[in-house]
């Protein structure tokens, strides 16, 4: 346990790991291990290379994919106490080997060379008039802007500049709608299938094996 992370932890079963956290970072959601799930069968028909996990949190998400798929796993978030819980909850599950954490913004996260098979991305969805409904989440993991798609933007923005052609990257939103405007627009990536469930999507862009 690192000196960055609060005293007052609490911890989740996630899949078949145990998440830890503390309230500066989201609670991880269980429906999100399917993301992760998702994100594993990606993997297994991938092209060779790593794996790119954006606003990652506590990085029970990309941690559980590589579990179930392994490969190295390159995880980023802005907020420090959510990059000392992924090298926590990494080395609990014996993942420290796969893993690669870096504090940063997600335009600052990576050199120009950097190339992925997968891209997992859990942004800030929630449009900023609506953050006070959810007073239990830090502002910071929640606030998407103005349409709830600033974070998301900059997370295709990413995918589109660093994802293998024949990878995919796969982001969690809050609706259908949502998947349907950040599509608008782009050029390397192109939306292929949105999975529904009670609490969120899941969006899945391919970028072409040509492209």
């Amino acid at each position: 346990m690192t000196d960055a992370l609060s005293p007052l932890v609490d911890e989740v079963a996630f899949g078949h790991l145990t998440i830890r956290f503390d309230d500066r970072v989201l609670r991880p959601r269980d429906w999100t291990a399917e993301q992760s799930r998702w994100a594993a069968d990606l993997i297994a028909t991938a092209p060779p290379g790593p794996v790119l996990e954006l606003c990652s949190g506590a990085g029970q998400i990309g941690l559980l994919a590589v579990a179930l798929a392994p490969r190295p796993l390159v995880c980023v978030d802005v907020n420090p106490a959510a990059s000392a819980y992924t090298r926590d909850n990494a080395a609990a599950a014996g993942l420290t080997h796969l893993l690669d954490v870096r504090t940063a913004r997600l335009e600052e996260a990576l050199t120009n060379d950097e190339r992925f098979a997968v891209v997992i991305a859990d942004p800030p969805w929630v449009p900023r008039a609506d953050i006070g409904r959810f007073p239990e989440d830090p502002e910071l993991a929640i606030d998407g802007g103005e349409d709830g798609l600033d974070v998301a933007r900059a997370c295709t923005s990413v995918a589109a500049a660093h994802l293998l052609p024949g990878g995919s990257a796969l982001l969690q939103l809050g609706t259908v709608e949502q998947a349907a405007a950040l599509a608008v627009g782009l050029d390397l990536l192109h939306l292929v299938e949105v999975r529904t469930y009670d609490r969120g999507v899941l969006a899945r862009f391919d970028r072409p094996s040509g492209a």
